[in-house]
């Protein structure tokens, strides 16, 4: 079927008598030409869609309203056959009426968050702040639920969204992640098709609730790692990290009345049960190794009675119910418009806010500024000379960041210990009181950081973090991020060479909140910053420790370092400079 975007204007919408269907539902019967328009109401989604080649039926549930979008072949009765030849052919064909658009996705894998196209492989798009300019989240993630039953296409229709919402940092999160540990008689059961995995018993809703209420809230989180050929949970979990939408999707989405209250939208996607057993003949014989008398055995004695029992059921709380799942675009185009809607209500401005914000306050004391010894100074007065040829940059830019280094340790935990001499007397001295110490590096310039700070601390983990500024925004955007693991046990050391708004310090400082990095635990460090750029980070976090080697006051019209050091990476790396010498950090990136 194709796209409705490809149709002309046309409209039909509903008229509001609808004589019923079965006990608890109620369609339409007629139809009349009006304008193309979306408009939503809580808790429901009413549409009306130009679609002369399609119907859009409004159908009244038990719990609200909900959608039902039918194309034209759902006016043409089906022959009914239990041969799995014909079932084929009931099978829409993949990626059958939609165009070949790929959206990219950062999906339930491993981190970093890789972002696959049919072409080629990228890392984030760049997400949006997710916070305001006091450092908190303004608004949560927009979390749409997919349920209905198995192998209805829940994960195929969850992808299409995806590809037209032509939006960043979408999460993808299956309910397949969290089936319970099994006991050693249930793995016997299991063995043998013996154990019901389509009970709502077989889910941990516990870890399906918290995992999900930290990702609408912008956080980190481990997710289990299931594997179906042997019933059990592997040893590693995955990473995930808060996004803008999170999709949710699962057989028992909406068996939880917790788990809905975290939902803002919920879609089930309900497909011909012939249908449904014929994709999950394929599935699970030829992914998770099962023979064809297991798959039958089990969806009898399992399966079929749970959907009836429990999923089934669950259809009255849908806001949007799409019969065909994924051949049924219309329904689609419809979730994408509403989705896009509730997105652009989110949308901030933080950049704009933090020029304009705590400007008059006297520097904070979190703040540490490196001695200005006539050495420092004569140092800055060859970097900040537009006449330094790159190697004395680099050269003399490399010896204040070992001082600075120097300078941060000085503020990391210490304990007393004692230690004998080679003489054999004991000498009363001083130990890291700490874990481990991380390093982390704000792309490009950050990284220059990276040689002093292994130099003084061996053993260092280093992570990074790309943040880039929209060119049409004005906003900062997270790129890309590769930090280590269990980091929230670490002191945090987290370098960029020049901060001016602060915005990007700020992007980065929230990304290390989110992964559950204490914030007293992180030290911001850079070579020049700005005073709006202390104020900001300051005021947002007021226990991260701030040391820099110069703060300069003033910051211009278009937001960069004054008299300031120009554009650091490019002067460092030998790249083409900005005109006017200005300090616009990082090739894009919001200092």
């Amino acid at each position: 079927m194709p796209s409705p975007r490809g149709r002309k204007s046309w409209a039909r919408t509903v008229l509001p008598w609808c004589p019923p269907l079965s006990p608890g539902w109620m369609g339409c019967s007629r139809v009349c030409c009006a304008p193309t328009q979306v408009c939503s109401f809580s808790p429901c989604l009413r549409a009306c869609i130009g679609a002369p080649h399609g119907l859009v039926t409004l159908v009244l549930m038990w719990g609200g309203w909900g959608l039902m979008a039918l194309g034209q072949d759902d006016r043409v009765p089906l022959p009914y056959s239990s041969n799995a030849e014909s079932l084929d052919r009931l099978l829409p064909p993949v990626g059958a009426g939609r165009s070949p658009r790929k959206r990219t996705t950062s999906q339930c894998k491993s981190e970093p968050p890789l972002l696959r196209t049919s072409k080629r492989t990228i890392y984030t798009a760049g997400r949006p702040p997710w916070y305001n300019e006091h450092g908190t989240q303004s608004k949560e993630a927009f979390a749409i639920g997919l349920g209905g039953g198995s192998a209805s296409g829940k994960t195929t229709v969850a992808r299409m969204i995806i590809e037209a919402l032509d939006v960043p940092w979408v999460v993808l999160l299956s309910m397949d992640s969290f089936y319970k540990v099994l006991t050693r008689q249930q793995q016997e059961q299991a063995a043998h098709n013996n154990f019901n995995f389509d009970h709502p018993d077989a889910f941990d809703f516990d870890l399906i609730i918290s995992t999900l209420k930290k990702l609408k809230q912008g956080k980190s989180v481990k997710v289990p790692i299931y594997d179906f050929t042997t019933h059990s949970r592997k040893k590693d979990w995955k990473t995930l990290y808060g996004a803008n939408v999170i999709i949710f999707e699962g057989i028992m989405a909406f068996a939880d009345k917790t788990l809905l209250e975290l939902l803002d939208m919920k879609i089930f996607v309900d497909t011909d049960s012939d249908i449904r057993l014929v994709r999950r003949l394929r599935r699970d014989i030829s992914e998770r190794g099962r023979d064809i008398e297991g798959v039958i055995k089990q969806y009898n004695k399992f399966v079929k009675p749970a959907f009836d029992q429990y999923i089934q059921p669950t259809m009255r709380v849908a806001d949007i119910v799409v019969p065909r799942g994924s051949g049924n675009t219309v329904a689609i185009d419809l979730i994408v418009q509403h989705v896009h809607s509730q997105l652009e209500e989110r949308e901030l401005s933080v950049r704009a806010a933090l020029a304009s914000a705590h400007q008059c306050h006297p520097l904070p004391r979190t703040l540490s500024v490196l001695k200005s010894t006539p050495q420092v100074r004569g140092m800055h007065t060859i970097i900040r000379d537009r006449e330094t040829s790159r190697d004395e940059f680099i050269f003399y830019s490399k010896r204040l960041m070992r001082l600075l280094i120097e300078h941060a340790l000085s503020f990391l935990p210490f304990q007393d210990c004692v230690v004998q001499t080679p003489q054999g007397q004991d000498y009363a001295g001083k130990c890291y009181a700490g874990k481990q110490i991380t390093g982390v590096s704000i792309l490009r310039a950050g990284e220059t950081m990276e040689p002093a700070l292994r130099a003084v601390c061996k053993d260092v983990r280093i992570g990074t973090i790309l943040i880039q500024t929209n060119q049409q925004t004005g906003e900062p955007e997270l790129h890309y991020l590769r930090l280590p693991k269990d980091i929230s046990d670490d002191h945090v050391i987290l370098m960029d060479c020049t901060v001016s708004t602060g915005a990007a310090a700020m992007m980065a400082v929230r990304v290390l909140l989110d992964h559950d990095v204490p914030e007293d635990k992180i030290f911001l460090l850079s070579l020049l910053m700005a005073e709006m750029g202390v104020h900001s980070v300051a005021y947002a976090f007021p226990r991260v420790r701030i040391i820099t080697t110069a703060v300069d006051k003033r910051v211009n019209d278009l937001f960069r370092i004054i008299p300031g050091i120009g554009n650091f990476g490019d002067r460092y790396f030998g790249t083409d400079a900005v005109p006017d010498g200005s300090d616009d950090e990082e090739g894009g990136s919001t200092g």
